[in-house]
């Protein structure tokens, strides 16, 4: 009976993995370079904005709860306050 291999390992197979390993180590590759298109980028910041929507809620709670502590104040309820109110709904929409 002859024993070639001690615990599964064979050392001549190891002696030439290793001179593989070094030889390919050598190797240097050139830079590379990608490039991205306008639409690319537009998509992008696009899927961006609206995940980051997706995550704020539609109702800001803590708003709510000040103006109807405002509200229920009888003399917060004026012509300006209404007139301003009112100035600032135009001007969201460009009015």
């Amino acid at each position: 009976m002859m024993i070639d291999k001690i615990g599964g390992i064979n050392p001549l197979n190891n002696l030439q993995n290793t001179r593989r390993t070094n030889e390919t180590s050598k190797v240097s590759s050139g830079s590379d370079s990608i490039s991205v298109s306008e639409e690319a980028k537009k998509m992008s910041e696009a899927y961006y904005l609206k995940e980051v929507a997706a995550e704020t809620p539609d109702i800001r709670t803590d708003l709510v709860a000040q103006i109807k502590e405002k509200i229920k104040d009888p003399s917060y309820l004026n012509a300006d306050t209404i007139s301003s109110a009112a100035d600032h709904i135009m001007e969201s929409y460009g009015l």
